[in-house]
């Protein structure tokens, strides 16, 4: 049977007809895709710069779905997942990228960071810190440092926390010389509670080595001491704190008047809290002069002199104890009420976050920043 050639003839035009109408099917697809693609993310920078969180993640995951293969949409859709708490979710956006083999070095380092950062917030401590480990050698080997230290202070590993502020301070990314008298202050807390003074003292000095300027150091040294016996050293390195930080005068005030009374240095005493006073008032500073005052009546004294510089209910109520009432019966009770009206009103207040403690901390447990604590108490009426 002979082939006819007429068909094909036919049939080469038809396919050239069929293969064309395809090729532009596919574009005319390809471009409206690839125009939803750019309107979904905008769509969705809009709702962001709008504060709507919720609209914009909407729609970047329709421009994700659109185009699978932008890291960048991954990378604002995983952000903005943190940002809204739903960690689950950024993980899985993170891990995405991190499983895709075309992606670049940098951009691998970058999704690690944001992993890393997704466990951070999240509280998985031990995720995070194998995920920022992972980043040493990169161009997020700092960040990844600093976030490493905030876990270990967070986690009170002061010897791993030691290590990362020393290879921070190596890297040349700030002076980490108060933190890591800090941390050393730590140690030698716990070794002074387990009761090993042996090594609690040399922590401290290496402290005060390290940071002079750190009243802590010094605070902990004389602690050591007067328990040790050594009364007129303990005054001496509160000396030494004088010298070094004299704003924290006032947090040592009645340490120091113990010591002073203990060793019979009392005049060098009064002669330092006087001048910390003449710089400016202070309950505490008021009171260890007041401790220190020969009789009842200089102690009032001390408390008017106080009042005339600055009002305080707490030195109020101080004074008033000494006071006779019209009404004996009344003393009592008159008494109570201010002292427990005076009590909360003693307080610490973190100059970075503002919030407000009883007591002194070194580390904020608001904002976790070190030294944010002024040593001397406000009062508000």
């Amino acid at each position: 049977m002979d082939f006819d050639f007429t068909w094909l003839l036919w049939g080469l035009p038809l396919a050239f007809a069929l293969g064309w109408g395809a090729s532009r099917l596919d574009l005319r697809q390809w471009r409206m895709e690839s125009r939803q693609a750019p309107k979904a993310y905008f769509r969705g920078l809009n709702h962001l710069l709008n504060e709507q969180q919720d609209q914009a993640i909407d729609a970047f995951i329709e421009a994700v779905q659109g185009d699978p293969d932008t890291a960048e949409l991954h990378f604002a859709l995983g952000n903005l997942f943190r940002r809204r708490g739903d960690y689950d979710r950024a993980v899985r956006v993170h891990e995405h990228l991190l499983s895709r083999a075309d992606l670049s070095s940098k951009d691998r380092d970058r999704a690690q960071h944001a992993l890393a950062m997704d466990f951070l917030k999240a509280g998985l401590l031990d995720r995070a810190e194998a995920a920022l480990n992972k980043l040493q050698g990169s161009a997020f080997e700092g960040e990844a440092l600093l976030a490493l230290l905030g876990i270990y202070e967070r986690s009170r590993d002061w010897p791993r926390a030691k290590e990362i502020a020393q290879r921070l301070e190596t890297a040349e990314q700030g002076s980490f010389a108060p933190r890591l008298a800090h941390y050393l202050c730590e140690q030698a807390e716990i070794a002074q509670r387990n009761g090993d003074l042996e090594n609690a003292l040399p922590l401290l000095e290496e402290a005060v080595l390290r940071a002079p300027q750190l009243a802590r150091g010094w605070m902990g040294i004389s602690a050591l001491k007067a328990q040790a016996g050594n009364t007129s050293e303990a005054f001496d390195a509160l000396l030494q704190l004088n010298r070094h930080a004299p704003q924290y005068l006032p947090l040592v005030a009645a340490q120091l008047a113990a010591v002073a009374r203990q060793c019979g240095r009392q005049a060098e005493a009064v002669a330092l809290l006087q001048a910390s006073h003449d710089r400016a008032p202070s309950v505490d500073v008021t009171e260890a002069l007041a401790a220190l005052s020969t009789d009842t009546t200089a102690a009032r004294t001390r408390y008017l002199n106080h009042l005339e510089r600055e009002p305080s209910l707490v030195i109020t109520a101080r004074w008033l104890a000494g006071e006779t009432l019209s009404d004996p019966l009344a003393q009592v009770p008159v008494q109570r009420a201010l002292d427990q009206a005076s009590g909360p009103l003693k307080r610490y207040r973190c100059a970075a976050c503002g919030f407000e403690a009883r007591q002194h901390f070194w580390q904020c447990p608001g904002c976790q920043a070190w030294d944010s604590y002024p040593a001397r108490r406000v009062e508000e009426l």
